[in-house]
C-alpha cells in the first residue's frame, strides 16, 4: 500500500496522503506530501526495514524531481544513516559516494545553506571509512572533506545537533599517525558540548578520544553520562548508546583501568 500510494503522490501531490492512516496529522513540508512520507520513515528508522525503505522511497522521489533539494536532503539523510551503521565495506562505499554526490548537488543548488556542504563532507567520511583512511588520503580526499566541512561549520555549527563540529572531532580521531591529533579531536567535541551539553554522540566519541589519549577516568565519566542521558530521538539514542557500549567493551578488553 505504501509504495502504490507513494508513486501516486509523486505524480499527483495531495493524492493518497495518509491513506493507510500512518501519516495522518503530519503536515507536508513545502507543500510536497512526498516529504511527509519520507519524514515518517525517518522517525521510524530505528527499524532497519524502515531505514532501507527510506532510501528506496527517497530515490524514487528524487528520480521524479531530480532538482528538488528538499527531496535530495531526505534521501541524503536516510542514506547517511544506513551508511553510518553499514558493516559491509562495499555497500558502505557506495552509500558514502551517494551521500557525497547528493551533498554536492544540494550545495550547488543552495550554496548558502549548510545542508549540502555538511552532507557532502559526511559522505566523503563514510566513503573514506569504507575504502580505508590511507587509501582515501592517497586519493586526495582530505582536502575535499575539509573544504566542505569547514564551509558547513562557517554556515551553521548547530546543524543537526552540532554534527559539523562533531564530524570535525571525528576527523582528527580517525586520521592515522602522524596526522592524528587527539587533543584537537577533544577540542571539537567540547565545542559541540558547549553548545549542547546533552549531545550524546559528542559525549560518546569524546570518551573514546580521551581513552586513546590516556585519560581512562575521563573516558569512563563520559560513558556514564551517555548511559544516564537521553536523546529525544529514539533511533539516535539507541545508536549512540550502542556505540558507547562498544567503546566500553573495547576498553575492558584492552585492560583500561
Amino acid at each position: 500500500m505504501r509504495w502504490t500510494c507513494f508513486f501516486l503522490l509523486l505524480a499527483c501531490p495531495g493524492v493518497c496522503l495518509a491513506a493507510d492512516g500512518s501519516d495522518a496529522g503530519i503536515p507536508p513540508t513545502s507543500g510536497d506530501p512526498a516529504l511527509a512520507t519520507l519524514d515518517a520513515l525517518w522517525r521510524d528508522r530505528g527499524d532497519p526495514v524502515k531505514a532501507e525503505e527510506g532510501i528506496q522511497l527517497g530515490q524514487a522521489a528524487v528520480a521524479a524531481k531530480p532538482d528538488d533539494v528538499d527531496r535530495m536532503y531526505r534521501l541524503a539523510r536516510a542514506t547517511l544513516w544506513v551508511g553510518d551503521g553499514e558493516e559491509n565495506n562495499d555497500r558502505k562505499q557506495k552509500l558514502g559516494r551517494d551521500v557525497w554526490d547528493l551533498g554536492d548537488r544540494m550545495a550547488k543548488a543552495r550554496p548558502a545553506w549548510v545542508g549540502g556542504h555538511y552532507y557532502a563532507a559526511a559522505g566523503i567520511g563514510i566513503y573514506s571509512q569504507a575504502v580505508g583512511i590511507l587509501k582515501a588520503l592517497g586519493e586526495g580526499l582530505e582536502s575535499k572533506f575539509n573544504q566542505r566541512l569547514d564551509r558547513a561549520i562557517e554556515l551553521d555549527q548547530r546543524f543537526q545537533n552540532e554534527m559539523p563540529l562533531i564530524a570535525k572531532g571525528r576527523y582528527y580521531f580517525e586520521l592515522p599517525w602522524p596526522k592524528r591529533n587527539l587533543g584537537k579531536s577533544a577540542t571539537w567535541y567540547r565545542k559541540a558540548l558547549a553548545l549542547n551539553p546533552n549531545n550524546l554522540r559528542a559525549t560518546a566519541w569524546l570518551a573514546e578520544t580521551l581513552w586513546r589519549d590516556g585519560d581512562v577516568a575521563g573516558a569512563k565519566a563520559q560513558l556514564a553520562k551517555v548511559a544516564e542521558g537521553h536523546d529525544p530521538d529514539p533511533a539516535e539514542d539507541a545508536r549512540v548508546k550502542s556505540i558507547a557500549k562498544k567503546i566500553a567493551a573495547q576498553m575492558e578488553k584492552e585492560g583500561a583501568r
